[in-house]
């Protein structure tokens, strides 16, 4: 089958030097390959995604020379899909709603961290410390039926249980220099979040969804999403879902070392072109030439 890449950028901010550098790449390996580039829009967080970050999107990708196969994927479209995978994992008695706020979950931490340190996950934040998983049925249905806000979580040890062992293919490396065949130990990330009250799927559970939707053989992204992957292939495995090779690159940093942000206004590419930078700048700036 031919190899299929993607590119999905969030709508939250306009893209910068580290958006086009994964764009640059994906769409030179897919044409290495003879294979085919998609673009999905990521845009569940609905507070902060705006229709005109998406249009620059757009301005940007085509300024660069980019082109993508098939229509745009919007998650903001698809929620279905994502429930549709909830209603999976709930019937296979991996999922639960926990209800403390973040404040209270602050607390719970600050509580534990008196006594001993917390575990963190890779992105470092502090693990689930709540009991929610142990709560009825009952209890759970009462604070459902009130109204109360939630988190749907998913049961890392149950999940990791019914899985078995799982592993993944990466043709970049890791932060540590990881290639070849890496285990994925979701573990270290605890319990993590699937779904709140309010939307119905979080990033590590549209993208594997997505990823699978769309037929994706190849994810091609920073290297600060290289331990996420282990969730990633949980879930895929937990939901039936082939497994396409990863590829997670260097980032581009600033001056002092730190990965760009959206809000760095100096490093965006509309702020660049308009500057007179030209994409094949871009290319050289971006270490790909």
């Amino acid at each position: 089958m031919p190899s299929v890449f993607r590119f999905a950028p969030s709508p939250n901010g306009y893209l910068h030097l580290g958006h086009a550098l994964s764009a640059l790449l994906n769409a030179d390996m897919a044409r290495a390959n003879s294979g085919g580039l998609l673009l999905r829009i990521e845009d569940i967080d609905t507070a902060r995604c705006r229709p005109e970050y998406e249009t620059a999107i757009y301005e940007d990708l085509a300024w660069l020379g980019l082109h993508w196969n098939s229509s745009v994927r919007r998650q903001s479209e698809h929620w279905d899909d994502y429930r549709g995978a909830l209603a999976q994992l709930e019937a296979m008695g991996l999922i639960y709603p926990s209800f403390e706020s973040r404040a209270e979950i602050a607390r719970l931490v600050a509580d534990r961290e008196a006594r001993a340190p917390w575990p963190r996950d890779p992105d470092g934040t502090p693990l689930y410390p709540g009991d929610a998983k142990n709560m009825s049925m009952a209890e759970r249905n009462r604070h459902i039926k009130a109204g109360a806000p939630y988190a749907l979580r998913l049961d890392i040890r149950a999940a990791m249980q019914h899985a078995g062992a799982l592993n993944w293919v990466e043709t970049g490396s890791g932060p540590g220099g990881e290639t070849g065949t890496v285990a994925a130990d979701s573990s270290a990330w605890g319990d993590v979040i699937l779904a709140r009250k309010e939307t119905p799927t979080s990033y590590h559970l549209a993208v594997v969804v997505d990823d699978a939707k769309q037929g994706v053989t190849d994810v091609v992204r920073g290297c600060d999403l290289f331990h996420a992957t282990a969730v990633h292939r949980l879930s895929q495995a937990l939901l039936g879902m082939d497994a396409p090779r990863y590829h997670h690159h260097r980032l581009v940093l600033d001056a002092a070392g730190n990965k760009l942000s959206k809000s760095t206004q100096s490093t965006a590419l509309r702020e660049l072109r308009a500057r007179g930078v030209t994409p094949a700048d871009i290319r050289r700036m971006t270490g790909l030439d």
